[in-house]
């Protein structure tokens, strides 16, 4: 459980969910610090942190919306002031933040839905890979979803689209950092019983999930983390630009 000695990990979407389960993974995994980001949950970040500490390792929480370029850019500077040298980073903010039809759909949406998914992992990932390319060392999991393979469902076609842009640019980083020693890998979630269905699904549709997956039940926020861990290991040092379709059976490549 040392793997992660000395380490220092950065988890976007940190406050609940799948990044909170991640980040407090990685501390008891034995890193040495653990940076959590969030946006509107800020109890979730104290508690993440609390959990963090308590297993061992330091950690920092920093507030930043990611929605907007203003937000990122805000992000990277308080990065670099209190956190410049991350050896792992999961890129885990997203949110389909509200379903709307096609003919529903307004611009401003569409902005929010690509900074958050898309063009935050992009510039984040820009700003950490220096420090990994000079040790030669590091590790991005990028988080996509199950929409990106069947386009969503109702009123969730930009965020199917900007996972799937997700799935793409970590076949795309992995090619251009491998020969830095920079792993890129992504996972595929598929439903999970987490903050984020409880918003976008009803218990009908999880229900029809559950009917429809081998497993016979939901994933779980340490189903995720779990997977992400591994892919950050050295287990899986010749496990480049896949992405792990996570979804007990529901959906197969």
């Amino acid at each position: 459980m040392n793997e992660f000695k000395d380490k220092t990990a950065l988890i976007t979407g940190a406050s609940r969910g799948i990044g909170a389960a991640t980040a407090i993974a990685y501390a008891k995994a034995g890193a040495a610090r653990v940076i959590v980001q969030y946006n509107s949950y800020p109890e979730g970040a104290d508690a993440t942190v609390a959990a963090i500490r308590d297993a061992g390792a330091e950690g920092l929480a920093l507030h930043a919306d990611l929605t907007t370029n203003e937000g990122t850019e805000a992000f990277l500077a308080a990065l670099a002031a209190n956190a410049p040298n991350v050896d792992i980073l999961v890129n885990n903010a997203g949110s389909l933040i509200e379903r709307r039809s096609l003919v529903t759909y307004t611009p401003d949406l569409y902005d929010r839905i690509m900074s958050l998914n898309v063009m935050s992992l992009w510039f984040i990932s820009q700003a950490v890979v220096p420090h990994m390319a000079a040790q030669k060392w590091g590790v991005i999991i990028n988080v996509s979803s199950i929409a990106a393979r069947n386009g969503g469902g109702p009123g969730a076609t930009m965020y199917a689209a900007a996972k799937a842009a997700v799935a793409a640019m970590t076949k795309g980083m992995a090619k251009e950092l491998a020969p830095q020693g920079i792993r890129v890998n992504a996972i595929s979630p598929g439903t999970v019983d987490n903050h984020f269905h409880e918003v976008f699904s009803t218990p009908e549709m999880l229900a029809g999930v559950v009917k429809a997956t081998p497993a016979g039940r939901l994933g779980t926020n340490e189903d995720m983390a779990n997977s992400i861990l591994f892919l950050s290991s050295e287990a899986a040092s010749y496990v480049i630009g896949q992405t792990l379709e996570i979804n007990g059976g529901f959906y197969m490549v």
